[in-house]
């Protein structure tokens, strides 16, 4: 098949060249406008009992969980209670309640009531609703900024919440994409010249990222228009899309200098290379696929917009190069190496710095292997005591505005306003009393500021003196109750008080059942869901790159090592998000605001992204293992010479790759922050540690196991075959072993 489209490519190559730049062209004036059509969403676990209380509310109850907040804080020397104080809070509440699909407006004047009262009595809160869809949202949002934030005579007003603090999340993405890319491409440049050592090879990855970026931003925008699409989906195409284009063009551009070297002829070294790093590249891009694709069966818009992201942009760097890279190639033929730098071009020998690392390592493959998994278990050992939950305001800057409002709701208020959690019986209740004494309840557990309904205010078990708006928890004979907690809602505590809900009701039949919603319910349906899907992503990883591996290399043990080692490569990136994020070692450096907490979804997104860039590495050094194999039948000097020929390039692939997503660090939004470090380290870990010293001490040791295979001629699969049968008599120049 690959020599079948070599010689298309040959025939085809300028018009290959011309379509995918105009393809390239009209999808970025398409995908430029992808950032404000993405959402910050996507957290919501889809049929989830918070998801469906969310859905009960808004249909039944024509209500929700406030959005937007204004804080209004007095002048110096008064308080809220002073006479122009209440006339200047009361016209911004007007004001507000006045902008199209602003509903539910509750301000402490309107009351007055205490719970929206600062503890200094200098601050007040003005609590809102924004019924619209996503880009709606953001539009109101802005407007509410412009017409009321900054100083109106006696105060001062903030706005908050999280239509503000999403918004600040959008824009603050923004930045930080541009930021990176303003960072990533000048020093991926610069490397890419030394890795290359010409100029046109240089560029030839960006061909590869350009058609696999504008293409996957295409598809995103596309997606918006039916579903939610994560706005962090953008940031990880452009990583991928930059890190895929590099690793293909690295290895087929060496392979076919390579060839050239060896004396064949320009097209007859681009028939081999694509035969042999080709089928590399497609093994490759269908690992990697693979693994990513199991992001799909969470029930998150997050997860499985990040995992449609990651295919896309897999899938179409692999065909971008397997046909636009080839062709041009064919274009430039020699002119590939025009603009060398001082030195000329290099081409890995079968000897050198890696062999005699492989080696060495071969000497005590036991020690250097036990030693080295030692060594990655124990810089895993901090995520054994990791505490998850959910992002916040705090993933924003600390200068954010809607940041800055949150913060001073955090410090000056006792309740938590956005936290809220909602209590929607799904049946009607006995009788009026019934709901007293279940708010009565409620409002006594521990870490309940307070509990409102159609009955009143409750807190402590006992009913308070607070205006409520009966109308608003009301449908028919039907009531919800509003449960505000004292702590944060993102928190242990939290998710305690959803679970002693859920449980009483689980425990009295005769009470009904009820649908718990809000940040904490959210956050236990977010684990529930995740620890459920683990094992089903476990086994899919497992089975679909066993088999793809098993097509690649004829083995059962080479899929069952590479798993093993790709898995313990990843130990290390996760034991240090949590030292670094979860309890806030690098503060100082990255600028970020800890929490005590690690986002739950961050784990499994660099799991499956992760496992499938080492899978990446994997195949391409276990191609150059293989076939020297073959040609020599001698396992230790068929690692060392792999090994010596694909080190050099795969390092340097890590490399690029880590400096784009560690270029997301230099961003305001902690999860790119997290995701991006703790990707780039999994890559370097993997490259540099796995690759060069565990995957020799393992070889070594399998020996001729390593391509061990069940013979299956019934079945027409067909294992490696022996190195006595094989073609070792073939030159380099014109060998077609697909290997």
């Amino acid at each position: 098949m690959l020599a079948v489209l070599a010689t298309l490519v040959e025939r085809h190559a300028r018009v290959i060249l011309v379509v995918a730049a105009i393809a390239v062209g009209a999808g970025a004036v398409y995908g430029i406008g992808a950032p404000r059509a993405l959402s910050p969403a996507g957290y919501e676990v889809s049929g989830s009992d918070s998801t469906e209380a969310a859905r009960v509310l808004a249909d039944t109850f024509d209500t929700g969980p406030a959005n937007l907040v204004l804080l209004v804080t007095a002048s110096e020397g008064m308080t809220v209670d002073d006479p122009d104080v209440v006339t200047a809070g009361r016209a911004a509440a007007a004001e507000l309640a006045a902008v199209d699909d602003v509903v539910d407006v509750v301000s402490y004047w309107d009351g007055p009531i205490p719970a929206l009262r600062s503890d200094n009595g200098e601050q007040a809160l003005v609590t809102a609703r924004i019924v619209a869809d996503e880009s709606t949202v953001y539009d109101r949002t802005e407007e509410v900024i412009a017409r009321l934030a900054g100083p109106r005579g006696a105060v001062t007003v903030g706005v908050g919440g999280p239509a503000a603090s999403n918004l600040d999340v959008v824009v603050e993405s923004e930045r930080d994409l541009i930021r990176a890319e303003l960072i990533a491409i000048p020093l991926t440049a610069i490397v890419l010249l030394f890795v290359f050592r010409s100029v046109v090879a240089a560029l030839l990855p960006l061909l590869v990222a350009a058609i696999a970026v504008v293409g996957t931003a295409v598809v995103l925008r596309a997606l918006s228009e039916v579903t939610l699409v994560s706005i962090f989906a953008l940031n990880l195409t452009t990583a991928l899309g930059v890190g895929m284009g590099v690793d293909y063009s690295l290895f087929l551009v060496s392979r076919w200098r390579e060839e050239r070297r060896g004396g064949a002829s320009s097209p007859a070294a681009l028939h081999t290379a694509l035969a042999v790093a080709g089928r590399s590249i497609l093994f490759s891009g269908l690992t990697t696929a693979v693994t990513i694709a199991a992001l799909l069966v969470f029930n998150y818009p997050l997860l499985r917009s990040l995992a449609v992201a990651g295919l896309v942009v897999v899938l179409l760097a692999t065909v971008a190069a397997l046909v636009a890279l080839p062709a041009a190639i064919a274009m430039l033929g020699d002119n590939v190496d025009r603009w060398t730098l001082p030195g000329g071009t290099r081409t890995p020998g079968a000897d050198g710095w890696w062999a005699r690392l492989a080696r060495r390592v071969m000497r005590r493959p036991l020690m250097v292997g036990l030693a080295t998994t030692a060594l990655l278990l124990a810089l895993g050992t901090p995520f054994l005591r990791a505490d998850f939950g959910l992002p916040d305001d705090r993933v924003l800057p600390s200068a954010a505005p809607s940041r800055i409002v949150a913060d001073e709701i955090r410090a000056g208020f006792d309740g938590s306003e956005f936290g809220t959690i909602a209590v929607v019986p799904t049946a009607a209740s006995a009788d009026p009393e019934s709901d007293v004494a279940y708010a009565e309840w409620l409002s006594s557990l521990d870490g309940v500021g307070r509990v409102e309904t159609a009955t009143g205010a409750y807190s402590d078990g006992n009913q308070v003196n607070v205006a409520i708006d009966a109308d608003r928890y009301l449908a028919g004979d039907r009531a919800w109750f509003s449960v505000v907690p004292s702590v944060e809602p993102i928190s242990p505590q939290a998710e305690a008080i959803v679970a002693a809900i859920r449980a009483d009701a689980d425990a009295d039949a005769d009470a009904g059942a009820v649908l718990v919603g809000g940040e904490a319910a959210r956050l236990v349906d977010n684990k529930a869901e995740i620890g459920a899907k683990v094992p089903l992503v476990l086994g899919w990883m497992v089975i679909a790159v066993g088999v793809l591996l098993f097509a690649a290399f004829g083995s059962v043990v080479l899929p069952i090592k590479a798993v093993l080692l790709n898995a313990l490569s990843l130990t290390a990136s996760f034991g240090a998000i949590v030292w670094i994020f979860q309890d806030g070692r690098l503060t100082w450096l990255l600028g970020y605001t800890p929490t005590g907490l690690t986002d739950v979804q961050t784990p499994i997104l660099m799991l499956c992204i992760a496992f499938g860039l080492s899978m990446d590495y994997e195949v391409f050094l276990l191609s150059r293992i293989t076939e020297e194999w073959r040609r020599s039948g001698d396992v230790q000097r068929a690692v060392a010479v792999g090994l010596q020929r694909s080190g050099r390039l795969i390092t340097a692939a890590a490399l690029l790759m880590a400096i784009v997503f560690l270029s997301f660090a230099t961003g305001g939004v902690t999860f790119i922050q997290m995701v991006g470090i703790g990707l780039a380290l999994a890559i370097l870990v993997d490259a540099l540690v796995v690759r060069a010293l565990l995957v020799p001490a393992v070889m070594v040791l399998a020996g001729r196991w390593n391509w061990w295979a069940p013979r299956l001629r019934s079945a027409g699969v067909r294992s490696v075959p022996p190195p006595s049968t094989a073609a070792e008599s073939l030159t380099p120049a014109t060998r077609t072993d697909p290997a």
